[in-house]
């Protein structure tokens, strides 16, 4: 179980970075979004380019981050009946639903959009717009994304896994008002504390148990 939860953490990390990075995309799309605007005010000039590449930040980065997103628990959740369940019929609904839906819908996407970039790459497809961008850079995003969220969901689910087998911290509990970073750090510095000081006190692994 250590090694799954060692996995789970370099998940989270990656995601993490990811996540912190993304905003950047944001912020591009922002000053070209501005560029577009003035010069089209002052000189009286714009491109199909300037407003494709905005929407191609923007698709990648809601797709790239959405494993982050799901790091964050910040996707949209109905909670009406959830809320009122145990804690542990809590973690098991995640845990059916990281295992027979998000994985299997990753999977699919990514068996039928992975043969769709390759063709867009290969064939060099350009937009049908005067003056557009190629197309396969934005369809990158799309396997990219979808894997990290995958492992994300992965992570979820060997979290919660082990918090039912009473080796890992509550899954479910509330986040910290820290920033983002110094959340993920101080969690994964907490839970690498306890796991050095169960190891010293000779405390059984989750194979001995």
């Amino acid at each position: 179980m250590q090694a799954l939860l060692a996995f789970s953490r370099a998940i989270d990390r990656l995601n993490a970075f990811v996540g912190r990075y993304c905003i950047w995309l944001i912020f591009a799309a922002t000053i070209i979004s501005a560029a577009n605007a003035v010069v089209r005010k002052i000189f009286n000039y714009s491109s199909n380019a300037f407003l494709e590449v905005q929407w191609y930040l923007f698709a990648w980065s809601f797709l790239v981050a959405a494993g982050y997103t799901l790091l964050q628990r910040e996707h949209v959740r109905i909670d009406v009946l959830n809320s009122r369940l145990s804690k542990r019929t809590q973690v098991w609904i995640d845990i059916f639903g990281f295992a027979l839906f998000l994985t299997p819908v990753c999977i699919l996407v990514l068996w039928l959009g992975i043969p769709m970039l390759i063709t867009r790459f290969e064939s060099g497809e350009v937009s049908g717009n005067p003056g557009g961008l190629i197309r396969w850079p934005v369809w990158v995003a799309l396997p990219l994304g979808f894997v990290l969220l995958m492992l994300q969901g992965w992570s979820e689910l060997i979290k919660r896994v082990a918090f039912l087998k009473g080796v890992g911290p509550d899954p479910m509990g509330r986040l910290s008002s820290k920033t983002d970073e110094e959340a993920l750090i101080e969690a994964l510095r907490v839970q690498a504390e306890q796991e050095r000081l169960a190891t010293a006190a000779g405390t059984p692994s989750a194979a001995a148990r």
